[in-house]
């Protein structure tokens, strides 16, 4: 069965922080307002950041702030190749400029450069030691490239300098959970719902009660999952897995059916859903979602199975 576990912290740099705007356009600039702006859409973003870039009025460090926080807007729009011209331009106005470096590393991730994402990320750090989204983004590297141990550190630091930035501890809980330290993941899961309650933290924790073998804690998490987000698959098909293993197959079926109804493409659903019917006596449904596991996943073998017992 489908075991989802995996947290990414893919957070922009502090670009939306710029320091300083210059007095006339912070009172009386719309467009600026709008791309330095911490709640501005992606696309309002990228076309704010424009006007002031276009409009030639600043220099500087305000221009690398405009450049950097359209490469973010850019980039939170999978625009890679675009977000990264914008940020280097940030990096050659403002060489010192640690937000720019840690938005470019984000860049560099997406892309799967690990290595030149930790280039950028070290960067930053050399000249903001303290900057705990670089610790954050940086440790996150390290998750993808196997090495949970300079992961660890590097979340850890990014808490130390900034106790409230919510994603470092999904982070760091997910690495406690890939080296099986249960009461750490559990407890850093539990303060990034304290003070950021979200569909992956609650997943993640129940994951973690799963694994422990403590089904009705895990089912809770689920279902805190299923609240936050009625439209999202995971929280379904997480809660419908716990209740195949409780023996509540009715039940099953039911999250299976929401599940499906919001991504019909799992195929891990259809074959759980089938498993749980063929328990129920209902061998066409049975049949019907096993054929259409393996329409999806030819080798799967479980759907194979109960199917064979059905006769094909």
């Amino acid at each position: 069965m489908r075991i989802l576990a995996c947290l990414t912290a893919a957070l922009l740099g502090a670009a939306l922080t710029l320091p300083n705007p210059p007095k006339a356009a912070a009172a009386d600039d719309p467009s600026w307002q709008a791309c330095i702006g911490k709640t501005t859409a992606p696309g309002d973003r990228v076309s704010a950041c424009t006007t002031v870039i276009d409009g030639k009025t600043e220099t500087g460090k305000r221009l690398a702030g405009a450049y950097c926080n359209r490469g973010h807007g850019l980039t939170e729009k999978r625009e890679l190749d675009a977000a990264l011209a914008d940020l280097n331009e940030a990096i050659k106005l403002d060489p010192a400029f640690a937000c720019a470096y840690t938005n470019r590393g984000r860049v560099y991730a997406f892309k799967n450069d690990l290595d030149h994402a930790i280039a950028d990320y070290d960067e930053a750090l050399r000249i903001d030691p303290g900057f705990a989204l670089a610790y954050n983004n940086r440790g996150d590297v390290w998750i993808n490239k196997g090495d949970l141990d300079r992961a660890l550190a590097d979340l850890s630091l990014a808490i130390k300098y900034n106790p409230q930035l919510s994603v470092a501890y999904g982070n760091r809980g997910f690495v406690y959970y890939r080296k099986r330290d249960a009461a750490h993941a559990i407890a850093d899961f539990t303060t990034e719902i304290k003070l950021e309650p979200n569909v992956l933290a609650y997943i993640n924790r129940g994951n973690v009660y799963r694994d422990a073998e403590q089904l009705d804690r895990a089912a809770a998490d689920y279902g805190e999952a299923v609240k936050l987000a009625p439209t999202d698959a995971r929280g379904w098909r997480n809660r419908g897995m716990i209740r195949l293993f409780q023996g509540d197959n009715k039940g099953g079926v039911a999250d299976y059916d929401k599940a499906l109804q919001y991504d019909p493409a799992d195929v891990y659903s259809w074959n759980n859903r089938g498993q749980a019917k063929l328990r129920l006596g209902d061998k066409r449904g049975a049949a019907a979602d096993l054929r259409k596991a393996l329409e999806l996943q030819p080798d799967l073998q479980s759907a194979k199975a109960a199917l064979a017992r059905l006769g094909g």
